[in-house]
C-alpha cells in the first residue's frame, strides 16, 4: 500500500495562492525599464512623423492647397510663426547657460573677425566750412630755458585759417612712408609756387600728438609748411573723414585728403577715393591730394578731385 503523508493535501484554491520562490519571480524593474524605453522610442517616432508631416504641409505651394486643407492655410502659417518664435526663445535660453568664459571667448573671436574685415565707407559729404576746433600744441619758448623749452598753447581753427586762403592736407600718420617720402616734402618744395598762385599758408594735419608732429617737422627740416596735431580726432570727425585702422594698430586716423579754403570756407576738396575701415596696406591711395594735382587746379588745368562729395 502507498505510504500516506503526515499532512493532508491542500485544496486546489490554496495551491494557486502559493507564491513562487524569489529566484523564479520576474524582475519588475527590468520590465518597467523595458516598457519606458519602448514608450520613449514610440514618442520619438511620433514626434518625428509629426515634424515630417508639418514639413510636407509647409513646403506645399499655397495655391495648390484645396478643400479642407486650404481653409487652414492662415492658421498653419500662424502655427509655424509660433513654432519659430518658440525655437528662438529656447535657443536664447540655451545660449544663456553657456559658461561666461566660453561666451567671452566666442564674442572676442567674432569681434576680431569683424575688425579684420575691410568695409568701404561712403563719404556722404564734408562741411562747407572748416570745423571750429581747439588744438593742443607744444610751442618753443626760449625764455623757459633748460633742455625742453616748450610750453602748452591752445590754438583754434580760427587762429590757423581765419582771413587766409590756405591749403590744408590731412594724412594717416606722421613718419609713414607715403607721407614722409612724397606728400609732405613736395608741399614744402612747391611752397613758393603755391604762394604765387594766391595761397597764404600750407598746413599739414595728422591724428598725432604735438610731440610727434613737432619731431616729424624737425626731421623733415620744414621751413614753410606748418603742422597741426589732431590728437583727439576732433577735426577729422567733424569733417566726416575719420577711419578705423585697428588692423595696423593705429586706432582712429584721418583719411587722406586735402582742401583749399578761403576764410575757412571750403573752396575745393581733394579726397582720395576708396575710403574704408581697416583697409590693407594697399588701401591708402595717393594722387588727388598730391601737391602736383592741387597746383593743376590753381592753374586752371584739368585736375583730379578724387572721391566726389557734396558740401553739407
Amino acid at each position: 500500500l502507498p505510504t500516506q503523508s503526515s499532512s493532508p493535501p491542500s485544496p486546489p484554491s490554496e495551491r494557486r495562492k502559493k507564491r513562487r520562490p524569489l529566484k523564479e519571480r520576474p524582475q519588475a524593474s527590468l520590465i518597467v525599464f523595458t516598457s519606458e524605453r519602448e514608450a520613449g522610442e514610440r514618442a520619438k517616432r511620433r514626434d518625428r512623423q509629426a515634424r515630417q508631416r508639418q514639413h510636407r504641409r509647409d513646403s506645399e505651394p499655397i495655391a495648390g492647397r484645396q478643400g479642407k486643407e486650404g481653409r487652414f492655410t492662415k492658421e498653419k502659417s500662424k502655427r509655424s510663426e509660433m513654432m519659430a518664435m518658440s525655437m528662438s526663445r529656447m535657443t536664447s535660453r540655451c545660449a544663456g547657460r553657456v559658461a561666461p568664459a566660453r561666451r567671452l571667448a566666442v564674442n572676442a573671436r567674432a569681434h576680431a573677425r569683424t575688425q579684420a574685415r575691410t568695409s568701404v565707407v561712403m563719404t556722404l559729404g564734408i562741411p562747407k566750412k572748416l570745423p571750429s576746433v581747439t588744438f593742443h600744441t607744444r610751442v618753443r619758448d626760449d625764455s623757459i630755458g633748460g633742455d625742453n623749452p616748450f610750453k602748452w598753447v591752445d590754438v583754434t581753427s580760427e587762429d590757423y585759417f581765419k582771413g587766409k586762403r590756405v591749403v590744408l592736407f590731412s594724412l594717416p600718420g606722421a613718419f609713414t612712408p607715403t607721407c614722409s617720402t612724397y606728400q609732405l616734402p613736395n608741399f614744402e618744395k612747391n611752397y613758393d609756387e603755391f604762394k604765387k598762385l594766391g595761397i597764404d599758408e600750407i598746413y599739414c594735419m595728422s591724428v598725432n600728438d604735438s610731440f610727434v608732429m613737432n619731431k616729424w617737422a624737425q626731421s623733415q627740416d620744414l621751413k614753410h609748411v606748418k603742422v597741426i596735431p589732431d590728437g583727439n580726432v576732433e577735426f577729422s570727425k567733424a569733417m566726416g573723414l575719420n577711419v578705423q585702422k585697428d588692423n595696423h594698430g593705429f586706432g582712429q586716423r584721418s583719411w587722406r585728403y586735402a582742401v583749399i579754403a578761403k576764410d575757412m570756407e571750403i573752396e575745393q576738396a581733394f579726397i582720395e577715393p576708396g575710403k574704408c575701415e581697416n583697409g590693407s596696406l594697399d588701401s591708402d591711395p595717393y594722387g588727388a591730394s598730391s601737391p602736383e594735382n592741387i597746383l593743376k587746379y590753381l592753374k586752371g588745368e584739368d585736375f583730379d578731385a578724387g572721391d566726389p562729395c557734396k558740401l553739407r
